[in-house]
């Protein structure tokens, strides 16, 4: 590879990371070509992209890139597929489900909105974050618990002031 070259894949690596708030680093490693395809498809089918990547490209990146990846770098050693997704269990998810026929991808470490997690003893912790559209999800529910409460306060006071008052007191203590 010229020097050109190695400088156009550090271009584009450092514009991916610079897109991606999430970022995952595996060790795919002694999959057998079927198992690579099918975790390729598994990747596809959830929107995680998968690249293997040159450890010495991907520190260079990294370097010139905006954010902060902390320790991540350190664990560019060995065999490194890079994953990009959209939602920060993805990759996760993928991984652990892989899993249950193969012992890789391996977690190296990851890089969500600005968090580090360094390991494969993470992927347990990693699969469980919420999506954006969880946390909002649950949030709502929150909300509007409270607001069904006076409502049924309302209908079960018999739209009477002392009833509704009565209603709500028992249902604060």
């Amino acid at each position: 590879m010229t020097r050109e070259e190695k400088s156009r894949v550090i271009e584009d690596l450092t514009a991916q990371l610079a897109d991606n708030t999430t970022i995952y680093l595996a060790d795919i490693s002694g999959l057998n070509a079927l198992n690579t395809s099918n975790l390729r498809r598994a990747c596809f089918k959830a929107n995680v992209k998968l690249a293997v990547v040159k450890n010495t490209l991907l520190a260079k990146a990294m370097e010139s890139s905006d954010k902060d990846f902390g320790d991540l770098p350190s664990v560019l050693k060995g065999n490194t597929s890079i994953m990009f997704s959209e939602t920060g269990n993805g990759p996760a998810k993928v991984i652990k489900e892989f899993r249950k026929k193969s012992d890789r991808p391996l977690l190296k470490g990851a890089f969500i909105e600005e968090a580090i997690f360094i390991g494969d003893d993470k992927l347990d912790t990693l699969v469980s974050i919420k999506s954006k559209e969880e946390v909002i999800g649950d949030i709502v529910g929150l909300l509007q618990s409270p607001a069904k409460n006076v409502i049924s306060a309302l209908k079960s006071g018999g739209g009477k002031i002392a009833g509704i008052l009565k209603t709500l007191s028992e249902k604060e203590g």
